[in-house]
């Protein structure tokens, strides 16, 4: 599928992994609309690239509903989905002093991470169904789950499970929206340099980097961005999980 454009939307948007994705949409041509939390950065991303912004609680079915009828009305029926939107709580199973692990914090990245990626498909796929296709497509999506969904390490329990689910629903959902000539990808990327990292000493982050085996760094937001346009490009791509992450097997910890 062709960007030039095309409207296009990217949940998390506003910067890391979902801000280098939506970068490379309006490099491309797409007309993009940033969907995400943080208004303040999201607003100016959004205008540095030539995006639209929409505040937007992936995990709240009518917020979701409001801004794809919002960027729709603006830009047209979408044809491209990045889910890139989610949280990563480190909470060990049972802590110190024998305290349980909160189910409030698991519901909550399971609320945001699955759910709210399921949410963001359902709503857009039923719009773009709608839609003529173009050539032999209509549109593709693309979620984000994580090498935590396979190799989860101490205090990851709700994260992976959050991400083992998208892992998990990428076929199925795949399958499903096949009638509807909607393909539909998962990228589980390794470490990148993402806002959180950045926030990390350059020591740590050099840490970090030397566990990958090759290349021996933290990964760049603009090497997810090059496979989800990758991904966009080629229609044989669907239903299947892509490891980014130079070979790394995370240990326990």
């Amino acid at each position: 599928m062709e960007l030039k454009g095309i409207a296009a939307i990217v949940t998390g948007g506003a910067s890391g992994l979902g801000g280098a994705t939506a970068k490379m949409l309006a490099a491309g041509g797409a007309k993009v609309t940033i969907f995400d939390l943080n208004e303040e950065v999201g607003k100016a991303h959004a205008q540095e690239i030539g995006a639209t912004f929409q505040k937007v609680n992936v995990a709240d079915e009518a917020s979701v509903a409001a801004a794809l009828d919002a960027a729709q009305a603006a830009n047209g029926v979408a044809r491209v989905l990045v889910n890139c939107a989610g949280i990563a709580p480190a909470v060990k199973t049972v802590g110190r002093e024998n305290v349980p692990h909160s189910a409030e914090i698991f519901t909550k990245a399971i609320t945001v991470n699955l759910i709210g990626t399921f949410t963001m498909i359902a709503q857009f796929a039923a719009r773009l169904a709608a839609a003529e296709p173009i050539g032999e497509e209509r549109g593709v999506i693309i979620n984000t789950a994580s090498v935590a969904a396979y190799d989860g390490q101490i205090g990851q329990a709700a994260y992976s499970a959050s991400k083992g689910g998208v892992v998990g629903m990428t076929l199925p959902i795949a399958r499903d929206l096949s009638q509807h000539q909607i393909r539909v990808m998962t990228i589980a990327p390794g470490i990148f340099l993402t806002p959180m990292l950045l926030g990390l000493p350059q020591a740590a982050q050099d840490s970090l980097g030397k566990m990958v085996p090759h290349p021996s760094r933290l990964g760049r937001p603009e090497e997810y961005a090059k496979l989800a346009a990758s991904i966009i490009d080629n229609p044989m791509l669907n239903g299947e999980v892509i490891r980014l992450d130079g070979a790394i097997r995370m240990a326990p910890k």
